[in-house]
């Protein structure tokens, strides 16, 4: 599962990997994604950057996509300073980890993107354009993909090459090292100006700072809204939730891995009614998962847990005695959702985007009922 900004995996994902996969074996959950190599980039490249040297996108004459209608020009503030957007872009590159899908969601197609969740070798096309809440979105385009999960950083001469007028790098660890290099490509939006800390701002602000960037701020705002109506939907229609705690979870380097309250997982938890595990944010430290000791399982000793891994690593996690003994295992309120595989559940959850959140939703309160 992934470990990265996802939930970790066991192969790579997220899990927290990045691919939104339960927890990865090892790699994190959502895979640093702002580290930087020492080398800077060369002059050369970026002096190049939106020449109009490089080959037109496949299938596109000249290379460029449609724009998505919006209202320009807008001044975004974000965590590294403020950005403005002049026009309509016609080509987006999304370096966080997710932000595909909110640019998707608003009408576009990025032409580069995070490839969150490795496929199987020899497999194609990427998964992360399959996805059950994405597929009929990106149709026949494939992206470029300019940073894999577990990648140090993105890749600069793949971005540059693909001469983009918009870069998002909202749910995305980059540093300002990492900011400074991708401004010089393309106008570049960073994540919110509140977050204190890597993928801990609320999906709701996170959408609606892609939506603004794309000059569709009041549609972010929208769709939002749309699902909050959904979790409120499910607040009501289950009121038993509000006198249990739950966590969400995932087997991460043979231990039990939970989700902070903070992370979009513990958000949705918690969105559709649960009370959340704080205990388990104090021993995070600002990271939006914690692999829990033998003698700290007593923090996921909770009403329901929901347990987010691929199928071999759920098999192992239901080995583990510590975990057997706990109540919610003994007394079946235990919900295995796996992450990759099948209906892919887990991704949906970890992805936590305008696109996935629906379906991810939907799935989650009827795993609760089971």
């Amino acid at each position: 599962m992934l470990l990265q900004r996802t939930a970790p995996r066991t192969a790579p994902g997220t899990a927290p990997r990045t691919k939104p996969r339960t927890a990865p074996r090892t790699n994190p959950w959502r895979r640093p994604a702002a580290a930087l190599s020492a080398a800077a980039l060369g002059a050369a490249l970026l002096a190049g950057c939106g020449s109009g040297t490089a080959d037109p996108a496949p299938g596109k004459a000249d290379g460029a996509p449609a724009a998505a209608a919006g209202t320009f020009p807008v001044t975004v503030e974000h965590a590294f300073g403020t950005t403005e957007v002049t026009k309509a872009p016609r080509r987006v590159v999304s370096v966080g980890y997710t932000d595909d899908q909110a640019v998707l969601a608003l009408g576009i197609k990025p032409v580069g993107m995070v490839d969150q969740y490795p496929n199987p070798p020899g497999t194609s096309p990427d998964v992360n354009t399959q996805w059950p809440w994405v597929k009929d979105k990106w149709g026949d385009t494939r992206p470029e993909v300019v940073m894999n999960n577990g990648d140090t950083g993105p890749n600069y001469e793949k971005i540059a090459a693909l001469r983009p007028d918009l870069i998002i790098a909202v749910y995305s660890e980059i540093d300002r090292a990492a900011y400074d290099k991708l401004s010089r490509i393309a106008p570049t939006v960073g994540r919110t100006k509140a977050e204190k800390e890597p993928f801990s701002a609320p999906w709701q602000d996170n959408a609606v700072h892609i939506a603004k960037a794309l000059g569709q701020e009041r549609k972010g705002a929208a769709l939002v809204k749309g699902i909050q109506d959904r979790l409120d939907a499910a607040r009501a229609a289950h009121p038993e939730f509000a006198d249990r705690k739950a966590v969400a979870l995932s087997w991460y380097k043979d231990a039990a891995a939970p989700f902070t309250t903070t992370d979009v997982r513990g958000r949705l938890v918690t969105g559709i009614g649960y009370q959340g595990q704080t205990e388990i944010d104090k021993i995070a430290d600002g990271k939006f998962f914690t692999v829990l000791s033998p003698e700290r399982m007593d923090l996921i000793d909770v009403d329901r847990i929901f347990v987010i891994n691929d199928k071999a690593d759920q098999e192992a996690l239901k080995k583990s005695e510590l975990f057997a003994n706990l109540k919610a295992v003994r007394n079946g309120k235990v919900s295995y959702l796996l992450d990759s595989e099948g209906p892919a559940v887990g991704a949906a959850m970890s992805q936590g985007t305008l696109l996935s959140l629906p379906y991810a939703i939907d799935e989650l309160v009827k795993s609760a009922g089971q």
